[in-house]
């Protein structure tokens, strides 16, 4: 039952066997004896594709639950149902990871000691479902509205500049300077299209995007920050981000009375699987760490 949902999730009997640590061979035999016991297609299988069977789809469904019971069932009967226990996979954006959940960690792991936690650190987009990903903390607008989800709360942005940047090229008034050939941005390369994106302004009324030109452009948050610093080019950051840095000095806060639109962040997993007890504590406990933060 477990590879056949991990199939019907992945659409992919190669990488449910990636996520179940097995071979596509144990995974296809299993389904297949799994079929010849109910007597019913499950699946359809081309060269190409798995498609879900509507007797698939109904199976699905109960198997779901049906395991998600079972994993109640075995926790009530250990001390797990007291103590949450267990492997969790998550991926964080790198900067989050650094500035705020890794220094966090030492008090969840206090709290939960049996917990593992396996943090993917990275920019990129996570095929939660396909990669057998517990959960990730985002930032911006969920593209996958399948996915559930709660909030973190609105990242706070600014543009900022190093010293050194503004001391050979001149402090920008207005936004719309950095669109001149006199100065330059950072650019961050996004990572479901691997492009640049203008950043929207507001000022009284008034609306810009910037897009500006750039020498530089990385798709890492941290490198991004690095170059910052370095005096690279005009960064736009969330203030948990840049606060350190302005602090000693090294980033300069620019265009005081334009503002961004804040951007959301989420913890989200995946839809129709059971929220463990180990998982349940962990967004808790995320969502509890960034109460009363200013991001």
């Amino acid at each position: 039952m477990q590879a056949f949902v991990r199939v019907v999730e992945t659409r992919s009997f190669t990488k449910a066997a990636d996520t179940l640590h097995m071979s596509k061979t144990t995974v296809t035999q299993l389904v297949q004896q799994l079929e010849t016991r109910l007597r019913v297609k499950l699946l359809n299988r081309t060269t190409r594709k798995v498609n879900v069977t509507a007797d698939g789809a109904v199976y699905y469904e109960r198997a779901v639950r049906l395991l998600a019971e079972l994993d109640d069932a075995e926790t009530s009967l250990s001390s797990a149902s007291a103590v949450p226990r267990g492997r969790l996979r998550v991926d964080v954006p790198s900067p989050f990871a650094r500035l705020v959940l890794v220094p966090a960690l030492p008090a969840f792991h206090a709290r939960y000691p049996d917990i593992q936690i396996d943090m993917g650190v990275s920019d990129r987009v996570v095929d939660i479902i396909g990669e057998n990903v517990d959960c990730v903390v985002r930032g911006g607008t969920l593209l996958d509205q399948s996915l559930m989800a709660r909030s973190l709360g609105d990242l706070q942005l600014g543009a900022y500049a190093a010293p050194a940047y503004l001391a050979n090229h001149g402090t920008p008034i207005d936004p719309r300077d950095l669109e001149g050939t006199h100065h330059r941005i950072v650019g961050f390369l996004w990572a479901r299209s691997g492009k640049t994106y203008p950043y929207v302004m507001q000022r009284d009324g008034e609306q810009v995007e910037v897009q500006g030109q750039h020498a530089f452009a990385f798709d890492d948050g941290n490198a991004y920050l690095a170059a910052g610093v370095a005096g690279l080019g005009v960064i736009w950051l969330p203030t948990y981000m840049a606060r350190a840095h302005h602090e000693r000095g090294e980033l300069v806060p620019l265009f005081a009375d334009w503002s961004f639109e804040s951007m959301p962040m989420h913890v989200a997993y995946p839809p129709n699987r059971h929220v463990s007890a180990k998982l349940r504590v962990f967004i808790d406990w995320v969502v509890e760490l960034m109460q009363g933060k200013t991001l």
